[in-house]
């Protein structure tokens, strides 16, 4: 006889937890009954604060071993997950593949963090519970099974996306953003700020430019972020470059990690 919670009883735990300390592990355990993944990270996030990790849960250690050292302390920058709580998208399920750069796997975030956390793919469940506020259930897939979702994930995904969306709101519900920290110093603006002390001298372009290319856009993506041509972007890249007193994308890595704050190594 098969003694194993099902899927229904999970859900009932977690109804059953709203508004209580055990409801992430009560709302992991209810998608584990129903959808395979190998980790669950769960972040608030507020205006233009750090995110606070909320849950987190994986058999492999290494997909956490940096959040609090790395992510938290300037990582998060770079996250194309952190850019949805900036651009205040939708609520909704967002995949990791299907939001990040196009160059993802080139830029400083996949390679001073990402690639160290052995995840192969990853899916968001994201709220907003009030204006400046999103939280955010990440799903991943790591080295312990080394597989993406597959199409019949997402379909199972896309089924129980508004139970689950809609549990995340109700005990997310209180949750509020300070407006305090809203207008405060961009990216951009922190990156020409500390590029200064070096005696370096940015304009915001180059800035911008120097960012994006950080997060892993291309020259056509980051054409169209700026809202300029592919020949202007190249102009300001080379002018970025004459700056720094540089001459490769490695180089600029190198020099800007510690402007972002994250720590240097890969």
């Amino acid at each position: 006889m098969n003694t194993a919670p099902h899927a229904e009883e999970h859900l009932a735990a977690a109804i059953a937890t709203l508004g209580e300390e055990g409801f992430p592990t009560a709302l992991t355990q209810w998608l584990h009954a129903g959808l395979a993944f190998d980790n669950m990270t769960l972040l608030s996030y507020v205006e233009d604060a750090p995110p606070t990790p909320v849950y987190r849960a994986a058999r492999d250690l290494r997909v956490h071993a940096r959040l609090d050292s790395a992510y938290l302390n300037g990582a998060y920058l770079l996250d194309p997950f952190h850019q949805l709580h900036l651009d205040g998208v939708a609520e909704g399920i967002y995949r990791l593949q299907d939001i990040a750069p196009d160059h993802f796997t080139r830029g400083d975030y996949y390679l001073t963090y990402y690639a160290a956390t052995t995840l192969t793919d990853e899916i968001a469940f994201l709220i907003t519970p009030a204006p400046g506020v999103s939280v955010m259930a990440c799903l991943g897939r790591d080295a312990t099974t080394n597989r993406k979702f597959s199409a019949r994930d997402l379909a199972e995904v896309a089924r129980i996306a508004p139970i689950c969306l809609a549990l995340m709101r109700r005990h997310w519900a209180g949750l509020s953003g300070d407006l305090t920290g809203k207008g405060g110093e961009s990216v951009p603006d922190r990156l020409r700020r500390n590029a200064a002390t070096l005696g370096i001298a940015l304009t915001p372009r180059q800035a911008d430019v120097a960012f994006l290319i950080l997060k892993g856009h291309s020259t056509p993506s980051i054409s169209l972020r700026l809202s300029v041509s592919p020949q202007t972007v190249k102009v300001f890249r080379k002018q970025l470059y004459s700056r720094c007193g540089i001459s490769s994308q490695a180089e600029l890595f190198s020099l800007f990690l510690p402007l972002l704050g994250l720590p240097e190594g890969r």
